[in-house]
């Protein structure tokens, strides 16, 4: 084999390595996909997940408050003197001595006045609204992902309806420059014509950059980095999706308030905040431990083994210990009615979260409601002024009508398509995020 055709392989190979690398990254994500990565990567969803780990090492914590301590501890000294000593047995040391001491202490904790168990519970409610705020992360981030992804996918379409706009522009153009080369129409109505086709042109690459922007915003929400390529699917949206089903709003309501995570976690908030109350009065009553210990030292210059010393120095003990609270400079009373105050918090919280709840689904609920109805209406708006526009254009070409009426017509029949565009997506994104509060599945389209 040659030069040449050895590097005409290599050449190829390299390609086709680029090929395989870049056109894993070029995959057109759907909606599903993009959610299940959102999930996964989002810096909040993972933030949220730290914080639910944290929540467990708390009732770790709170539930090893029930077993005893232990706790060995051990000190040794060296001394230097410049005069002979003697020790307990007349004998000469010299000027340097030693002496070490070891001790094993035990405490467990026999009566607290609740705040033991009652601090548990409270950890335990603690640590399952952390999972549901884990969920309302993941699913606030669900949503941002649909609405980015719809965004996308009528921005498209919006596209596509300019380009449109500007493919009839320019026929009528062209067709005016015929008729002013024949003398049917002024310079001035091919002026007009040619000024609509530029506005229409415009349109399109402002139609461009608004698909690209909203690309780009929908790859910040998934976290993709700037050396990752990034598109999504085009799923055909057909009237099923737009005119299904609306839900009573009162159904809708009563579902959410069983299934929303972020509900769930402020039920549990004021349960915990309840419980916490018990803690703190737990403080106003006495407590009991039980306390036990062992002690031993060995010296040097004794004369004796250090063996013999920690079997001849050896001490035990046993407490059983009382405490009574009398005065703490209003500590406990302050901490009881901080308590307090936090658990009626938690409770205005709860019915304001169930509020904003209630506000959400009304909204969505009317904006689906009224899509729909002004998605019917536009398809009839649309096709009255589709045969407007042809008729007013056969008779433009055929010198009946002047420009501004043709113009005018097109404008009319262009923002007959966009109103059906932005009631379709308004329609079809309030009745996903609708379904979504009644259920705990993941949004597909």
């Amino acid at each position: 084999m040659n030069t040449k055709n050895k590097t005409i392989l290599l050449i190829c190979a390299f390609l086709s390595l680029v090929t395989v690398v870049y056109g894993q990254d070029a995959k057109k994500w759907s909606l599903k996909e993009c959610i299940e990565y959102a999930k996964e990567n989002n810096i909040d969803v993972r933030s949220q997940e730290i914080t639910l780990q944290s929540a467990g090492v708390d009732l770790q914590q709170a539930k090893a408050q029930q077993y005893p301590t232990l706790n060995f501890s051990t000190g040794h000294s060296v001394s230097f003197t410049n005069t002979t000593q003697y020790n307990e047995y007349n004998e000469a040391n010299g000027g340097t001595t030693y002496q070490g001491s070891f001790s094993l202490n035990a405490g467990y904790a026999l009566y607290q006045g609740g705040k033991i168990q009652n601090t548990i519970k409270q950890q335990g409610l603690v640590n399952e609204a952390s999972q549901y705020d884990l969920e309302q992360s993941k699913m606030t981030i669900e949503i941002s992902v649909t609405q980015a992804y719809l965004q996308i996918l009528y921005n498209d379409e919006a596209l596509k309806i300019a380009e449109q706009a500007a493919e009839l522009s320019k026929v009528q153009y062209e067709r005016g420059e015929q008729m002013f080369a024949a003398g049917s129409i002024s310079k001035g109505d091919l002026a007009q014509l040619q000024s609509q086709y530029a506005s229409d042109k415009y349109q399109v690459v402002a139609a461009q950059n608004a698909l690209s922007v909203s690309k780009l915003q929908l790859k910040q929400l998934l976290e993709l980095g700037i050396d990752r390529s990034f598109d999504v699917e085009f799923p055909a949206i057909g009237d099923e999706s737009v005119t299904a089903f609306i839900p009573e709003l009162n159904t809708v309501y009563l579902t959410a308030l069983d299934v929303v995570p972020n509900i769930q976690s402020s039920n549990l908030s004021v349960e915990a905040s309840e419980v916490a109350v018990r803690v703190a009065k737990a403080s106003f009553y006495p407590t009991v431990s039980l306390s036990a210990g062992m002690s031993t030292g060995i010296y040097s210059g004794t004369g004796v083994s250090f063996i013999d010393q920690l079997n001849n120095k050896l001490g035990e003990n046993l407490s059983l210990n009382l405490s009574i609270p009398i005065f703490n400079n209003r500590q406990v009373r302050s901490n009881v009615t901080k308590a307090k105050l936090q658990s009626q918090s938690s409770k205005l919280q709860n019915e304001s979260q169930k509020k904003q709840l209630l506000s959400t689904l009304e909204s969505l609920h009317n904006d689906a409601t009224s899509a729909q109805s002004q998605y019917l209406a536009a398809k009839e708006q649309l096709n009255a002024s589709q045969v407007s526009y042809e008729i007013v254009s056969e008779q433009f070409n055929a010198g009946i009508k002047n420009t501004v009426e043709l113009i005018t017509e097109q404008n009319n029949y262009i923002s007959a398509l966009s109103k059906l565009l932005q009631t379709k997506y308004q329609a079809v994104l309030s009745l996903k995020l609708l379904n979504r509060y009644m259920n705990n599945q993941t949004i597909e389209l």
